[in-house]
């Protein structure tokens, strides 16, 4: 197992800077998610751990050593690319082992680790077999067979799961789990899925454009977004995002008229400032229409999900999920109101989009809606 530290990165393809200074230290045996949109920047930073890719400014440090300048190979770590990237005309044995035959393992040797990896990974009955013979999920589990049998200080994985199906990447999220668990070595493994994300990491770096907006748990991320960004993107639905200000009696007020408390006191400094207000869908309730206390809102859609449901309202204009576990029912076109507990409040800054705790450390009372 082996640590790694990278202070200062930096990524740029002629005068186009795609990563921007990261900072992030992973520690040995640790399972790392870099999570984030298309062209944030999370790939690249992956190669660039690998030595696929050159930094422009920075270091990056494995197993307390400085490897700017040492070739891949020299690195300890394992690669598992999203394309399997398998010998077509090599069977499954072949493809395991090859990265042993180069580096002048002895046949015996090489069968036995093989083998042992094979067993690992499922694959016993399927080493005669050539890529083409075998589903997507096995092409997966020898991309990972190779890996493993080199026995890295590192793996790499570059959104190994997005070729396969629903299905599929539920199993191999399961796969690669139990993998981590029984190697302990360290992990990075790059997804624009959250699910995936939420399910594997022992904690989360949540990227855009180029740079970190958070790292945590799972649960840290998930329940205390640091960002706007991360609250909108984390989460499925995403969290409901509305902006207003802050009225002289710490309630959030938002289209002039409709008001929202908050928990506790707010601090001076707020009052009279616009802010972005959020509540994740499982935090808010639908209450019959009139309902004091409550938004006035139109049901537009119902996603339905099987162990529960979506409820996607309109207030002026303004779209608000509501996920329901129970068997309420509602339809399209209904008029609902929608109750929401301060405690499950979130704020944001307007202009940066940083998360604002901007409680007093003294409750008070606040203004009733």
């Amino acid at each position: 197992m082996s640590s790694i530290a990278i202070r200062g990165v930096r990524k740029a393809y002629s005068k186009n800077a795609v990563v921007h200074g990261v900072d992030l230290e992973i520690a040995a045996g640790e399972f790392i998610v870099i999570l984030g949109p298309s062209g944030c920047g999370k790939s690249t930073l992956l190669r660039m751990i690998a030595g696929l890719e050159e930094i422009s400014g920075g270091e990056i440090w494995i197993d307390g050593k400085l490897v700017n300048r040492m070739e891949p190979r020299e690195r300890g770590c394992a690669m598992v690319f999203q394309n399997y990237a398998l010998y077509p005309h090599m069977t499954v044995a072949e493809n395991i082992g090859y990265a042993l035959k180069v580096a002048g393992v002895p046949k015996a040797e090489r069968m036995k680790r093989v083998a042992a990896t094979a067993k690992i990974v499922g694959l016993e009955a399927f080493l005669d077999r050539r890529p083409a013979a075998l589903s997507g999920g096995q092409r997966q589990r020898v991309a990972m067979g190779r890996a493993i049998v080199r026995e890295p200080k590192v793996f790499l994985f570059d959104e190994p799961l997005s070729n396969l199906d629903a299905k599929l990447r539920v199993a191999m999220r399961a796969e690669i789990r139990r993998l981590h668990r029984r190697l302990g070595a360290t992990s990075v493994f790059v997804t624009h899925d959250q699910t995936e994300a939420m399910t594997l990491g022992d904690r989360l770096v949540v990227m855009n454009g180029g740079r970190i907006e958070q790292v945590g748990t799972p649960a840290e991320v998930y329940n205390r977004p640091a960002t706007r960004f991360v609250a909108n993107f984390v989460g499925s639905p995403s969290m409901n995002l509305m902006e207003g200000e802050i009225d002289r009696h710490g309630v959030f007020v938002y289209d002039d008229q409709r008001r929202i408390p908050l928990p506790g006191a707010v601090e001076a400094r707020l009052v009279g400032h616009k802010v972005v207000l959020g509540v994740r869908a499982e935090a808010a309730r639908l209450v019959s229409a009139g309902t004091p206390g409550s938004i006035p809102a139109t049901v537009d859609f119902i996603e339905e999900l099987g162990a529960g449901r979506v409820v996607h309202t309109d207030f002026d204009g303004l779209s608000f999920a509501v996920a329901l576990s129970d068997a309420a029912t509602v339809q399209t076109g209904d008029a609902v109101g929608i109750r929401i507990d301060p405690a499950d409040v979130h704020l944001f800054a307007v202009d940066t989009g940083r998360r604002i705790d901007a409680l007093a450390s003294q409750p008070a009372a606040v203004a009733s809606l």
